[in-house]
């Protein structure tokens, strides 16, 4: 059994509903037919990540306009990726690449992907996430840590990533305390590299830990050689099944 802390409060209850959030598929010209289904009516999804090139590209893509562009008119949100580089990144950068996002793709908010953790970050990443906020009409952030960060990242971001990792590592994982002041709503969990024999309880973990947002998929990153969220899980079926047909917020 994996070690749990006590489920969180409304984890378990019917009034959260857990959905999927899409860390970026490989580019649509090169995975068409996933990028196609994502845009299925009734399909359990939070948002979707646009990542064109590393960011948005140098200009508009027209395959990734497609794509984006279906998605949006399905109601699915569209987050554009930044790569904050573990806040080695400048903001100014950054910034720029938000816009570029919200021009060509109209997405809805931002992934700050690799995002840093430590406190010593949380100013300058409050400073770019105030910047962010004036691009578009309120744009939705998350930032991807990837672990629990420092508690006060919570207050800066609609929703956080707090665990992005195998499959091996999730099954023991336990949840950082601070966690529970917050909703699930807040928390996002993304695992590779789980066998379909176990995707119910890597779905229990999720809901004792208090993650609504959630992408599990049996693809694995080959020691680190591969990226397993680039394509669909092949039991993406029996994800959609479980978790229950429902329309994108």
């Amino acid at each position: 059994m994996p070690h749990l802390t006590s489920p969180r409060a409304g984890a378990t209850t019917t009034g959260v509903r857990t959905a999927v959030g899409i860390p970026g598929y490989a580019h649509p010209l090169l995975a068409p037919a996933q990028w196609a289904e994502l845009a299925r009516p009734g399909t359990p999804l939070h948002w979707v990540v646009l990542d064109v090139a590393n960011g948005p590209g140098s200009r508009p893509d027209p395959h990734c306009l497609e794509a984006a562009g279906r998605l949006r008119n399905a109601g699915v949100r569209v987050l554009g990726r930044l790569d904050a580089t573990h806040g080695a990144r400048p903001r100014a950068d950054l910034v720029t690449d938000a816009h570029r996002f919200h021009e060509w793709y109209r997405v809805d908010g931002f992934l700050l992907d690799r995002c840093p953790t430590e406190r010593t970050a949380l100013p300058e990443i409050r400073r770019t996430v105030a910047a962010l906020r004036d691009i578009g009409d309120r744009p939705h952030i998350v930032l991807g840590h990837g672990t629990h960060p420092h508690p006060g990242y919570a207050e800066n971001a609609d929703q956080l990533v707090t665990f992005a990792g195998p499959w091996s590592d999730y099954r023991w994982s336990q949840v950082a305390e601070w966690t529970a002041d917050y909703p699930p709503e807040r928390f996002c969990h993304f695992v590779h590299g789980v066998p379909l024999g176990h995707l119910d309880e890597a779905l229990r973990i999720t809901r004792w830990q208090g993650a609504a947002t959630i992408y599990i998929t049996d693809r694995t990153d080959r020691g680190g050689r591969a990226d397993p969220w680039e394509a669909m899980p092949g039991y993406w079926d029996e994800i959609v099944s479980r978790i229950g047909t429902g329309v994108s917020e």
